[in-house]
């Protein structure tokens, strides 16, 4: 697999993430745009120093809803599939190229005259990149630090991922954050991705039950860090404890639950490594 055709790391395009980068990246905006006063910005008008500052402030705000736009649409498409490195690339050149149109649409608006529109939008590109590449690399870094030290934080004193013991119940919450559903570790089968909702499957008694939750599994999937699940699909997060079998199929690998009616779940290319090697690691004991 090429560098371009690896997945991107989860927090990328964590909802809270994403938002915390927007926020960011407005208020980098914000200052560099009044510091700088790049497109012309301070002969647009001829006007004071708070009143510039207002004025700059819609700038960066018809430039924020483009952005915002953009990550809605982003964090969309992951839901329904996993974003390569190079197609988020793609996507944030995209971005640059539309802020850049936009930016230097607005120039034509408020300046009178513009003498060579190729060398104006130019300017507005190279503009545009230092506005959203400076936050978007900081923020990177920053959410990268986060995730490192959430994985240290994982480690046990050997230096071996420890794999908790089991909760006595585990509490699902709702995109808000209210407890909607409790289920004994034990009882749980797996979870199933069904467009903004999750389906919980589990055992109830001697029966097999489901409850629906308004979440997603990438955001669950973090809250169930302290429980032996597993991501094997982009659609199915699965309880470690009751897979019995994984088995080798023509059309890949396969996870096969303990249950009666052996209740089989794919396993995708993009987790295929990740749950070999949890399953050939030996427990910490």
């Amino acid at each position: 697999m090429t560098f371009s055709e690896s997945k991107i790391p989860d927090f990328l395009t964590d909802r809270r993430n994403t938002i915390r980068q927007i926020v960011f990246t407005a208020v980098f905006a914000l200052i560099f745009i009044n510091i700088y006063s790049p497109f012309g910005v301070n002969t647009w008008y001829n006007v004071t120093k708070p009143q510039l500052f207002l004025y700059s402030s819609l700038v960066i705000l018809t430039g924020l809803l483009v952005i915002a736009l953009s990550r809605i649409i982003m964090l969309r498409v992951v839901r329904k599939r996993q974003l390569s490195t190079g197609s988020y690339i793609g996507w944030i050149a995209m971005e640059i190229v539309s802020l850049a149109i936009v930016y230097l649409v607005l120039r034509m608006i408020f300046v009178s005259e513009i003498d060579d529109i190729v060398e104006a939008f130019k300017d507005s590109l190279e503009i545009t990149s230092l506005v959203l590449l400076f936050p978007y690399t900081l923020t990177f870094l920053y959410f990268s630090w986060q995730e490192k030290n959430r994985k240290l934080a994982e480690l046990s004193g050997n230096g071996m991922v420890q794999r908790p013991t089991l909760a006595v119940m585990i509490p699902f919450r709702d995109e808000r954050g209210e407890l909607r559903f409790s289920v004994k570790t034990s009882d749980l089968l797996y979870l199933e991705s069904a467009d903004n909702y999750v389906i919980i499957h589990y055992i109830d008694g001697a029966k097999r039950s489901k409850y629906l939750i308004r979440n997603t599994l990438k955001y669950l999937e973090k809250e169930l860090q302290g429980v032996n699940v597993l991501r094997c699909h982009r659609s199915f997060i699965v309880n470690f404890d009751r897979v019995k079998i994984v088995r080798k199929e023509k059309d890949g690998f396969v996870l096969e639950l303990d249950l009666p009616d052996k209740q089989a779940l794919p396993i995708s290319l993009t987790y295929v490594d990740e749950v070999m090697k949890l399953f050939s690691a030996p427990f910490n004991v």
